[in-house]
């Protein structure tokens, strides 16, 4: 199978041979960072749910309003973004940092290609840090201790989960996961998440048949959930304006945003 563009680097990690999530999503948005099978799974799930081009747009407009919010508004100067994804432009470092220069950035992701591209590309102000590091989600303990390297936990962290505990197939454990990162920090830090859902009241139904199709020719595994569950990642914190909607309508730019099957909310510790 041919490559319709071959990333720059590879890893013994690397599998070429089948679609990978960080892959299709860069295809989505219109990036370049893929492979000919990404692309073909690609267009399979669109076909499938048209909709998912807009999610994967909607998505990243959610993280550039969410961190000029929090860098802006609240006055966030560490950022910890847990499943960072390929870079593409506007990333999380970009728009904290022209916003407060000194601002430090810790992301996280272990795919192979993001971690060729971040080393390359993710690359900050002489005033601040940007910093990258090699582990899992299913890992907190893990992330805490070598982003504590770059961060100071003792003062307030805004972490970044956008479009990746949806990846952390069992609820509990997925909850569990967010609980322990937001115990580690200090009062005055943030979470801002995103996560698809069934709900038939964002359109969410079509979602679950095209996420069969995923899981049985793509990876990782990917799982939806309610309102309701997704509502209690934040169980502890504060819900800031609008609360949890569509990630396409939160603090949004146009007047009638096209609303997505994709929970976004940003919320504070107390």
């Amino acid at each position: 199978m041919s490559d319709s563009h071959t990333p720059s680097g590879t890893s013994a990690r690397l599998n070429t041979g089948v679609a990978h999530n960080a892959r299709v999503w860069n295809y989505w948005i219109g990036g370049k960072d893929h492979y000919e099978v990404d692309q073909q799974v690609g267009e399979h799930v669109a076909g499938m749910f048209p909709v998912i081009r807009e999610i994967a747009r909607a998505d990243r407009w959610f993280l550039g309003r969410a961190v000029r919010f929090l860098a802006e508004e609240q006055g966030v100067r560490q950022f910890l973004d847990i499943g960072t994804g390929l870079p593409t432009v506007d990333n999380t470092h970009e728009i904290a940092q022209r916003i407060a220069p000194d601002s430090r950035i810790v992301y996280v992701d272990n795919d192979p290609i993001v971690l060729v591209h971040a080393r390359t590309l993710l690359t900050g102000t002489t005033d601040g840090i940007t910093d990258y590091i090699d582990a899992d989600v299913h890992d907190p303990d893990a992330i805490l201790e070598r982003a504590g390297r770059t961060l100071d936990f003792g003062r307030p962290v805004a972490v970044m989960m956008l479009g990746i505990l949806n990846f952390v197939l069992d609820t509990d454990k997925a909850r569990d996961i967010v609980h322990r990162v937001m115990a580690a920090l200090p009062s005055g830090s943030h979470l801002a998440l995103t996560h698809p859902t069934f709900d038939a009241d964002l359109g969410g139904e079509g979602q679950m048949s095209a996420m069969r199709f995923w899981n049985e020719n793509a990876t990782p595994p990917i799982t939806a959930r309610s309102r309701a569950d997704i509502a209690a990642f934040f169980d502890g914190l504060d819900l800031l304006e609008p609360g949890l909607v569509s990630c396409s309508q939160w603090r949004a730019e146009s007047a009638s945003p096209v609303v997505v099957p994709q929970f976004g909310a940003v919320a504070v510790k107390p």
